[in-house]
């Protein structure tokens, strides 16, 4: 027998019930994006590789994408991250499009990382965006967007919560520690890496990055500092608008939250479950600076992205996912025996013409197996058309749920059966 052979690691199958968790998420998301107004748009799988080396961080670019020469010579990448793709969009067509816009899109994409709990190599992901608004408003409306999407999946603001910080802040703060404006980069990524290393691993690198022990503690304080916003006007206008969209008990400040990515410019959020048992469920923030980095003229924006592995994993763990089944049809015809064969399946296709999902059954077996096999997909009604019903121009119909049986006339079929499946 020959060996089987596994899938590449860090991808992921999905089976029917997986896939009908992930259709689930993305109706959600696409309700939630909907609501406030926003388009669905796409961008294509594979771009140049210089797309993000412009703006997206070394670490990404260097070591998390899938990078490879097309048979042209040309440097082709795997897409790791959708922002970038975005801005070449706008930056495209800027003297035509309408601002703001309100885009969203839910697609794969690909990083190339060590396997682990809510990350894998490759995964879905739902990106959302407003482009063309500088204000903190349009900042708040993003992070409104997330704890409305996480109140309609059933995940309640004890469970998790959307923290939020502002580079700008930040870098006002730093800059009266005396730490050098060529340094900032750097000091972000160490309080982006400050819950991650011990404490001596984290003063090392600090050290090394030629911060002293007094700039040291004065960013372990500002860390540590839940009444710093208050210094910050975007930040007091910001929470003003949160408090009005009333989703003020999922959204709080959090001075150590700054996100990795080079090209954040101001607010940035970031959504963790309260028990801190998972990475980040999903990150965003403004971006004002990307579209002129890939040739547009300057435009603000903000935004943040969702990931489906993760927000899986914290479903599953709080009992939150639905009781979904990847049933592929309500609707079961059976087989009487053969002779009835072409009669079945063009009594299916009557139904289909009515707009209604139905399986046929199409080999010959026993009406209780093909009763059983009809349950086991998930369907809720059971057909027959056999030699009694023939003779009086019906249709037999059973409902498995409830075990009701009942006879309907065969040119009325479709239109009772519509019926008893919105009861």
């Amino acid at each position: 027998m020959p060996s089987l052979i596994p899938p590449v690691k860090g991808t992921q199958d999905y089976y029917p019930d997986q896939m009908a968790l992930r259709n689930w998420l993305y109706t959600k998301m696409r309700e939630v994006s909907e609501s406030f107004g926003y388009q669905e748009y796409e961008g294509p799988f594979l771009e140049r590789f210089e797309l993000y080396a412009a703006k997206s961080g070394e670490e990404l670019v260097e070591k998390q994408s899938y990078v490879f020469e097309d048979r042209g010579g040309e440097r082709i990448t795997l897409r790791p991250e959708l922002t970038p793709t975005l801005a070449r969009m706008v930056a495209a067509r800027q003297r035509q499009l309408n601002f703001p816009l309100r885009w969203w899109s839910f697609g794969p994409f690909w990083r190339y990382e060590q396997p682990q709990k809510g990350r894998t190599r490759e995964f879905f992901q739902w990106n959302i965006d407003l482009i063309g608004d500088d204000s903190p408003e349009a900042d708040a409306e993003l992070a409104a967007i997330a704890a409305t999407f996480l109140k309609s999946v059933g995940l309640k603001s004890t469970e998790t919560q959307v923290l939020v910080n502002n580079r700008q802040l930040m870098q006002t703060e730093l800059e009266a520690l005396g730490i050098p404006a060529k340094s900032r980069g750097e000091v972000f990524a160490l309080i982006d890496r400050k819950d991650k290393l011990s404490v001596e691993a984290w003063q090392k690198r600090g050290a090394e990055l030629g911060l002293d022990a007094t700039q040291l503690m004065g960013i372990e304080s500002l860390i540590e500092d839940q009444e710093l916003w208050k210094k910050s006007e975007a930040l007091q206008r910001f929470f003003k608008a949160i408090e009005a969209h009333g989703v003020n008990d999922y959204v709080r400040f959090a001075p150590h939250i700054i996100r990795g990515l080079d090209y954040y410019t101001g607010t940035v959020f970031e959504a963790w479950d309260t028990a801190g048992e998972f990475r980040s469920i999903f990150g965003g923030g403004r971006y004002d600076d990307l579209v002129n980095a890939v040739g547009g003229d300057p435009v603000p924006a903000v935004g943040f992205a969702v990931g489906n592995v993760v927000i899986s994993l914290l479903l599953q763990a709080f009992g939150h996912v639905p009781e979904l089944r990847g049933a592929a049809a309500p609707i079961y015809v059976t087989l009487f025996d053969q002779a009835h064969l072409a009669d079945s399946l063009r009594l299916a296709v009557e139904l289909r013409a009515q707009g209604l999902k139905v399986t046929s059954h199409l080999r010959e077996e026993k009406l209780q197996k093909q009763f059983k096999r009809a349950d086991r997909a998930g369907a809720r009604f059971v057909l027959v058309y056999g030699p009694d019903e023939a003779k009086n121009n019906t249709v037999t119909a059973k409902d498995l749920r409830s075990g009701e049986q009942r006879s309907l006339p065969r040119g009325e079929a479709a239109y009772y059966v519509k019926h008893w499946l919105e009861q």
